[in-house]
């Protein structure tokens, strides 16, 4: 999913969170450590399902669900930097029963920084297991694709 990525790739427009790199996020060379890109990542898809009306504790509180991420690619291109201004993309490429997969990128201006797909399974939160997405939400995040 480039910056000029052709429509019709994904399950609606891609979400795009912004943040800005701060001292915690580098390591020792002054530069982004990996594992904050993950996080920057994270922040993303909390901010797409908050941008649909769904708050995480609330579906953990309502519907005893949580979502847990159980496969990522995660390809690091260029370095980010202290102070640099950063946009996180949330696409969602499939909506299953029980799963969703997303790609997401991480860039500086037009600058392609990191690119992964992430995988998140949804899973009933005191069991821990499987369990199929609500319907509600699924008919939510497919309406994404008619909003277009």
């Amino acid at each position: 999913m480039s910056r000029a990525s052709a429509p019709g790739t994904g399950i609606g427009p891609p979400f795009i969170h912004s943040c800005r790199v701060y001292w915690e996020d580098t390591d020792a060379g002054g530069v982004v450590y990996h594992a904050s890109y993950i996080r920057f990542l994270e922040r993303a898809r909390t901010e797409w399902l908050r941008s649909l009306g769904v708050a995480q504790l609330e579906l953990r509180e309502r519907e005893d669900l949580l979502f847990a991420v159980c496969g990522m690619q995660i390809d690091f291109l260029a370095p980010a930097r202290l102070d640099d201004a950063l946009s996180v993309s949330v696409l969602v490429t499939r909506a299953r029963l029980a799963s969703m997969v997303f790609m997401q990128q991480v860039c500086c201006g037009e600058r392609v920084l990191v690119q992964a797909t992430v995988r998140a399974a949804c899973l009933t939160a005191s069991t821990f297991r499987s369990r199929p997405l609500p319907a509600w939400l699924l008919q939510r995040i497919h309406s994404l694709d008619k909003a277009q």
